[in-house]
């Protein structure tokens, strides 16, 4: 069974929690909180101001460059501030925040069926700009972005990441089971808008159903195989992926396009067919609530803006819970507090009742975290460097490619929080080039 050649790990997968729970829509919240900063690139410049009614569907905040995308309201209602906010990640942006009139009235213009086929390339990649799309697999770049690549890069060859290699989470999977026609007819347009005759699904082992699920509805597609793949964790990552599916490496510093691919989320894939063909913009996304902090772990498609308390309090949060965290537990962010919103990364919201009880040791130099670093990076002499201040071996030693999926501190016997250290490192090293020049 195919995977990636070097490092990995397979940590315990957990699963089995909200696998089984089919998807599920959230109804709206009485509040959504809009960040104009959803997406890797320019933050959205605002176009609603305080007392503006808003229709669901309605841009608020529009594109700010190439690499930038418009916000949607995802509740139809009043705008009841425009104002600064802490992100997750720690930056500050503007955040709309509307209350909802419990109307749910759609935007004009949203609904309306298209046949993508009759579509020019740029009327495609223009659909998914409009509609605001991005990676939903967590990065959140701009998707119309990936879907226009440099004339002098030509693509060959589109992946459909059906990885989810994460623990705990399971939208995806359930993506693929209970939407896989979507799915299926956002890879064709997305094939139209590349210029690729070819296109692999990867769907890693643990779900042999949506394997299957997959593999019956792109079957006679010209041009499309559908892979699966032994589970090991990072497998969801980009460069890996190719790797596994392909055997071309992505060298240090470099893009997919660089070699020839392009990757998309499957749940991204939905979302594309959604914006092109029933003229939809991007206002809600699937996200696994699990852990044992919550009495019903779910697959829920929940509004963008809902709060993070609002889907917890739904699934029963229990008052013992100590921490959550979004994303999966190997790359997400733990949170201060409850009062932040899902956005369009947030793929999981994950609620623990305990919190881990160990201190961090000295590096007994056993070399394990060199061992299971899919880059093959030397995590330990990063880290002397790091806590040595060698700022300018930062690069030499590779720190900026690290894409911090934490295999090393999973696998580090002494606990030692490296994935910390090296985004420590990155801001130093941000700063100290911001100097030079």
């Amino acid at each position: 069974m195919k995977t990636f050649k070097s490092g990995g790990v397979h940590p315990p997968e957990y699963k089995d929690l909200s696998k089984g729970a089919a998807l599920e829509r959230m109804p709206a919240p009485s509040v959504v909180v809009l960040p104009v900063s959803q997406h890797t690139g320019a933050p959205s410049r605002p176009v609603v101001g305080k007392g503006d009614k808003v229709s669901k569907g309605q841009v608020v905040a529009e594109a700010n460059g190439f690499v930038s995308v418009p916000v949607h309201a995802s509740v139809s209602g009043v705008v009841v501030a425009v104002e600064q906010r802490p992100m997750q990640n720690g930056a500050v942006c503007d955040h709309i925040v509307i209350q909802s009139d419990g109307l749910d009235n759609w935007a004009e213009g949203t609904g309306v069926k298209r046949e993508w086929r009759d579509m020019g390339l740029e009327k495609i990649r223009a659909a998914v700009r409009d509609a605001g799309v991005v990676g939903l697999g967590g990065a959140a770049f701009p998707t119309h972005v990936k879907l226009s690549p440099p004339a002098d890069r030509p693509i060959d060859t589109l992946i459909l990441n059906g990885i989810e290699c994460e623990p705990f989470l399971t939208c995806d999977y359930r993506m693929m089971l209970e939407r896989a026609r979507g799915i299926a007819e956002g890879l064709r347009i997305m094939m139209k808008a590349l210029g690729v005759n070819r296109a692999i699904v990867g769907v890693e082992s643990n779900k042999q159903d949506a394997f299957e699920k997959m593999r019956d509805t792109v079957w006679a597609d010209e041009g499309v195989r559908i892979e699966l793949l032994k589970v090991k964790y990072p497998q969801g990552a980009e460069k890996q992926l190719i790797e596994a599916l392909t055997g071309r490496q992505v060298p240090p510093g470099r893009l997919p396009l660089d070699v020839g691919v392009v990757v998309q989320n499957v749940s991204t894939a939905y979302a594309v067919y959604d914006a092109v063909v029933e003229a939809r913009p991007l206002v809600e996304r699937p996200v696994t609530v699990t852990g044992d902090g919550v009495a019903r772990p779910a697959n829920l498609i929940v509004p963008i803006g809902a709060l993070i308390k609002d889907v917890l309090v739904r699934q029963g949060l229990d008052p013992k819970t100590k921490k959550v965290v979004l994303g999966g537990p190997m790359m997400g962010i733990a949170l201060p507090n409850l009062d932040f919103p899902v956005v369009k990364g947030t793929s999981g919201i994950l609620a623990f009742k305990k919190m881990p009880d160990f201190m961090p040791g000295p590096c007994i130099r056993c070399g394990r975290c060199i061992a299971v670093c899919p880059l093959r990076g030397m995590a330990a002499e990063m880290i002397k460097a790091i806590e040595a201040g060698e700022v300018e071996r930062y690069e030499e030693l590779h720190v900026l490619d690290c894409m911090e999926c934490g295999t090393c501190t999973f696998e580090c016997p002494s606990r030692r929080p490296i994935v910390h250290y090296i985004k420590k490192a990155k801001a130093e090293y941000a700063a100290w080039k911001a100097k030079k020049k």
